[in-house]
């Protein structure tokens, strides 16, 4: 018989034979959450919106693991959702489909408006499961940049972290960036700029800073890593300013050095923002490395419907990863 249920401690066992093929770096992460599982039961039971870690969920058969998806709400918008892993085994599509209709099915029926996910756009298979099986929309894409040989320089740049004090007016300035095209899906809450209330217990670690003149914000960044070694550098800049990219990186790079010898800075082109040809035609006279271009699929969710587990139908997918080395 089939079910669906939210993964515990127990369950460690029986997963390894369904990640075995998984990298280190991600059976790390399964297992870290795992064992975490008296802080991922509290999550489990606290409404959406007070949520603070990803939830993952398992479909069991016959006592066998045969899939898992994992969740985390956009922090700042808990009716937001995030979809950021899904396993199954071999090519057992249904699978896959089952899983993510039971996520919005079930954060639907808790006040989940919208769900997302971003796909390495060589995934021809991510593109059927989500867009053809579940009602996904392509929406926009991002495209990382590795830079091979940071070196890090004293920074001439004026900067400050950013506070949560400063949220409403980031938020103003980030939105006015967005390519109207793109407004209705990914303009951002004030909230979503404020750094969590349970930071602690978050899968990532950012760090965020403001660029200003009058005080005025003109320019936003930010460093995000979940593993201490790889680093998302995001930069959104009033595009009715110039500004040196070199110098904003620069500073981000520095950052990271006061704290780790080794480390591969990646940096986020975020094709849905104005200065978006600008900051990729600089990127590419650096010879950074595109490594992945990313898509962002959004479904909006309202009326959830409730299904059988006997009617599902499906399609696959697999683990989405970005390897940097």
């Amino acid at each position: 018989m089939i079910k669906i249920r939210r993964l515990t401690y127990f369950d460690h066992p029986k997963l390894q034979k369904l990640i075995s093929y998984l990298c280190t770096d991600d059976n790390d992460k399964l297992a870290k959450s795992l064992a975490e599982e008296p802080i991922g039961f509290l999550n489990a039971m606290l409404p959406l919106k007070l949520k603070f870690k990803s939830e993952s969920f398992i479909l069991i058969d016959k006592h066998e693991i045969l899939g898992l998806i994992t969740t985390v709400r956009t922090p700042g918008n808990p009716y937001k959702i995030n979809i950021t892993r899904l396993i199954f085994k071999d090519n057992m599509y249904e699978i896959g489909k089952g899983l993510v209709k039971y996520v919005m099915e079930k954060f639907g029926e808790k006040g989940a408006t919208s769900f997302t996910v971003t796909i390495d756009e060589c995934h021809d298979e991510l593109f059927n499961l989500f867009i053809n099986g579940c009602g996904f929309r392509q929406c926009a894409s991002e495209t990382l940049w590795k830079i091979e040989k940071p070196t890090p320089q004293k920074p001439h740049l004026h900067w400050r972290y950013a506070q949560n004090s400063d949220s409403k007016a980031i938020a103003q300035m980030y939105n006015d960036e967005v390519l109207n095209i793109y407004k209705p899906s990914l303009i951002r809450q004030p909230q979503e700029f404020q750094a969590p209330v349970f930071g602690g217990f978050c899968d990532y670690y950012k760090t965020r800073y403001l660029i200003e003149e009058c005080e005025k914000i003109l320019g936003y960044f930010s460093i995000t890593t979940s593993d201490n070694l790889n680093y998302i550098l995001d930069i959104t800049t009033n595009s009715g300013y110039d500004f040196e990219y070199s110098e904003i990186i620069n500073v981000m790079l520095c950052e990271i050095a006061r704290k780790k010898r080794a480390f591969y800075p990646l940096v986020k082109q975020k094709k849905y923002i104005k200065n978006a040809d600008k900051l990729g035609e600089y990127l590419k006279s650096q010879n950074y490395n595109p490594i992945q271009t990313q898509q962002i699929l959004v479904k909006d969710y309202y009326k959830p419907v409730k299904e059988e587990a006997s009617d599902w139908k499906v399609f696959i997918l697999g683990e989405n990863q970005i390897t940097t080395n």
